[in-house]
């Protein structure tokens, strides 16, 4: 009786340290195993395995000394955090996915910081229409003369400020896009693009059905991340736009899949 008392109260133990990991990953944006060990009173070793554990869980993705949560349909970020994470890589990203635009006229910017980052780095001396679910877009480029905005209609999420729910699709659908700048809480080349809700998924896939090119557009932390709602393959992109960290083996990796993968 002892001996499985002492076995469940450890396992209660490792369940709580596993929470509150899980819980400063996603106040903070990430964990450090150093830091993490010291505040919890345990081993490097013991976090690690925890960490590991977690990931296995599909809570956390591991990254050299720490780790990151893993956005599903429980748990997702709101704008305002995502523009204090990664801002330098997501503004290198963004700089660079601007100059595809070719000769785009019409332009599906998604919901999310990085795409609010590829319309302020759009040309500003020629006529362009873009659609967009996002307010923060839509309001960043309605100044400009030479842009047509189209907000999507719906039910406004106020986490991320963007349109969702039937209105949002059904008014996609009635548009040809020539470039579609695509986000995701994560990408995988088994899992393809996912995201965390299945109304913002519903608005993304019919981005993707109306548009003649696509370009996803992430940092590096999004890749090999799975959340709840697929949405779209790796495949369907003509580019994918990423930052350094992202390993040049597994950059290689998704270029033979299609897309030309550029790292920024």
């Amino acid at each position: 009786m002892t001996e499985t008392l002492i076995g469940r109260t450890a396992v209660a133990e490792g369940e709580e340290r596993r929470r509150r990991i899980v819980t400063s990953a996603r106040r903070a944006g990430s964990v450090d195993v150093t830091a993490i060990a010291a505040d919890l009173g345990v081993s490097k070793e013991t976090v690690r395995r925890d960490l590991s554990a977690l990931e296995r869980r599909g809570l956390v993705r591991r990254t050299h000394g720490g780790a990151y949560p893993v956005e599903s349909r429980g748990f997702e970020t709101t704008l305002e955090f995502r523009t204090g994470m990664h801002v330098a890589e997501k503004e290198r990203i963004a700089a660079a996915a601007a100059e595809l635009l070719g000769d785009a006229e019409t332009v599906f910017i998604d919901e999310g910081y990085t795409p609010q980052l590829i319309a302020e780095a759009l040309p500003d001396g020629r006529p362009l229409t873009v659609i967009t679910a996002s307010l923060a877009t839509a309001q960043c480029l309605a100044a400009r003369p030479q842009v047509t905005v189209l907000l999507l209609g719906g039910r406004v999420r106020g986490g991320t400020m963007a349109t969702v729910d039937h209105w949002a699709p059904q008014m996609l659908s009635e548009f040809v896009i020539d470039l579609a700048y695509v986000s995701a809480n994560g990408i995988s080349r088994e899992h393809g693009l996912t995201t965390a809700d299945p109304t913002v998924g519903a608005v993304k896939r019919q981005a993707m059905r109306g548009s003649r090119r696509r370009v996803f557009c992430g940092v590096y932390s999004k890749f090999g991340a799975v959340s709840f709602c697929r949405f779209a393959d790796a495949h369907s992109f003509e580019a994918i736009v990423t930052d350094t960290r992202l390993s040049p083996t597994e950059a290689r990796r998704y270029a033979l899949l299609g897309p030309e993968v550029l790292r920024v």
